[in-house]
């Protein structure tokens, strides 16, 4: 897809990507930070409602609440044998998204991969703070494997998917996992310009700074809202692109934007894993900004990456 030069924040923007931009400009182009909590989730969950996929039909939907959060369990076979199983953590910096933000996302994810997709409701920043979203994440992934009754699942191994914050969660849990004693099967990971340096350190955090509705200024807020003040950043459930990777790790598809803050970071990680010893698919979208998979029902390119996710799911995940 061609690209141009953007008079405002002089980066490349791809054709397909200019009209949701300039949507966002013409309403105001004020980045989320500069709003409330309570705003800020509200404009999220309409932006993405606004541009994000048609709700593909599925087989069975439900919710179920575990513990501290809830998941939803997008089934489009009706699954009744053992299956692979997706699951899922939704972006929005630890701070907003839903359910219901990532709801066409998941669909697609489904229908395409013909696998169940869980979903995690992890509590949000800052009224559950670090280390909440991470211990949901955690308990998400135990109970998908021991919790067959309430689910109904017969997992047989999950790959783990998640843009953004979520990406943050995924990385994290596949870390964990492959230095356990006894590993759960990962297939595999996909990690969707992921937040994996909280340092904030990298230098596309000084080259993507207005113009967007995600910018460096933006990620500097999310992180103040989810982490206590006097949090180590650099601990390897806040920052897992700083830490040593074990070996082991799941095949990892890692996908990056260019109008990113966290571009760099997100490439980096990719080349740590790579020299970790891990299989890595890495791609990079340049013209395209943060939020592309939220607004793939406006921007071609990001359902086609979508349609590439479920290909590189699917093969991982069956054989």
């Amino acid at each position: 897809m061609s690209s141009a030069p953007d008079p405002f924040s002089k980066r490349p923007i791809a054709a397909d990507a200019a009209p949701v931009l300039e949507r966002f400009r013409a309403s105001g182009g004020r980045p989320f930070h500069t709003y409330p909590v309570e705003q800020v989730r509200d404009l999220y969950e309409q932006g993405c409602a606004a541009n994000g996929l048609r709700a593909d039909q599925l087989a069975k939907i439900s919710d179920i609440t575990v513990d501290n959060f809830r998941v939803r369990i997008y089934d489009p076979q009706a699954v009744s044998g053992p299956t692979p199983v997706v699951l899922f953590f939704h972006g929005g910096g630890w701070v907003m998204g839903s359910l219901s933000t990532h709801d066409g996302l998941c669909r697609r994810l489904a229908a395409l991969t013909g696998l169940p997709v869980v979903a995690v409701d992890y509590r949000l920043a800052p009224e559950h703070p670090y280390p909440a979203a991470i211990e949901d994440s955690r308990g998400a992934l135990h109970w998908l494997f021991t919790s067959g009754d309430d689910h109904g699942l017969d997992v047989t191994q999950a790959v783990l998917v998640g843009d953004s914050a979520g990406g943050q969660l995924a990385a994290v849990l596949a870390i964990e996992n492959a230095s356990a004693a006894d590993p759960l099967p990962i297939a595999a990971q996909v990690l969707i310009y992921p937040m994996v340096d909280l340092t904030m350190s990298t230098p596309s955090y000084a080259r993507v700074t207005e113009g967007f509705p995600l910018v460096a200024d933006t990620i500097a807020w999310f992180a103040d809202h989810y982490l206590p003040a006097g949090t180590d950043r650099t601990t390897p459930d806040v920052s897992p692109a700083l830490g040593a990777l074990p070996a082991g790790l799941p095949p990892a598809y890692v996908i990056t934007v260019d109008n990113d803050p966290l571009v760099d970071e997100g490439a980096c990680f990719a080349a740590a894993m790579a020299r970790a010893g891990t299989e890595v698919l890495y791609r990079h979208l340049p013209g395209y900004a943060h939020g592309l998979f939220t607004s793939a029902g406006r921007i071609p390119q990001g359902e086609k990456a979508i349609n590439d996710i479920a290909g590189f799911i699917k093969h991982r995940a069956t054989t």
